[in-house]
């Protein structure tokens, strides 16, 4: 059955449904494009400080990604080849902060890295502070968006037969080129991928940023803090700076849309 016969096929309860559900989804983003100060755009985005903390959010979600990429692509090889005891808890841990509540992520990190943590109060004493600190943005938003980058490549290597590798190692290959001529330009869209929707996650990430970095403006004060800031005092700036996020967002959507929704 085509997709258009699916189409056609749709009872017409969920049809109903599912117009209520896009309406839910949708009703919530018109109403910020109508309240949106179109005529002070420019100053409104000046006074609530959006261009300095977007230079930060760029700056932290980039960095973020790619450590996503260098630390969760390792992470995502031993969980899909590898058959090392606990390999499921490991995998567990490693997707935990998908679910986990970011103000909880962010106190987890005080505790691990803050001045008086397991491994902070040791940072400290050598002249090393990541507390509100740009690095330390950096740490946060990478926490929380790793995960992703470890679903797309471990879901990547699992479609990829052991065989081309295999067929490379027959053929004289090594062990390493194998890998960096095989399997990771095979992997490649899923890492891209991944990439793409860590950057997206850490430029939207709040909770675990101002928990362990704080809000200083110019230094951790991301986009979606700015927004948090300007809704007590500037809403209509407010509501121009999530503007931005919600910009980013669909473009995002949009450049991954094959990825996501191939079928």
């Amino acid at each position: 059955m085509n997709t258009a016969q699916r189409h056609r096929t749709v009872p017409t309860g969920i049809a109903l449904l599912a117009a209520v559900g896009a309406l839910f989804v949708s009703l919530p983003l018109i109403a910020l494009l109508v309240r949106t100060p179109w005529s002070d755009l420019a100053g409104s985005l000046s006074r609530s400080g959006a261009w300095t903390a977007l230079r930060v959010s760029l700056v932290v979600s980039l960095a973020a990604s790619v450590i996503s990429v260098l630390l969760g692509v390792p992470l995502a090889f031993v969980l899909a080849r590898s058959r090392i005891p606990g390999r499921a808890l490991l995998r567990a841990v490693a997707l935990l902060p998908l679910v986990l509540p970011p103000v909880v992520g962010g106190i987890a990190l005080l505790a691990a890295l803050g001045r008086s943590g397991l491994i902070g109060r040791w940072l400290a004493s050598a002249g090393i502070q990541l507390t509100f600190t740009t690095t330390g943005a950096v740490i946060a938003t990478a926490f929380v968006s790793m995960p992703l980058v470890v679903l797309a490549t471990e879901s990547g290597l699992r479609a990829i037969p052991l065989g081309f590798e295999d067929a490379a190692r027959a053929a004289g290959a090594s062990r390493l080129y194998a890998l960096r001529r095989v399997t990771l330009p095979m992997l490649r869209p899923q890492i891209v991928a991944g990439a793409v929707l860590a950057w997206a996650r850490a430029l939207g990430e709040f909770g675990a940023t101002i928990t362990f970095a704080g809000n200083l403006p110019g230094r951790t004060q991301t986009l979606p803090l700015s927004v948090f800031v300007a809704q007590q005092t500037d809403p209509g700036g407010a509501v121009a700076t999530s503007l931005i996020l919600v910009a980013v967002s669909v473009t995002v959507l949009v450049l991954m849309r094959k990825r996501l929704f191939a079928a």
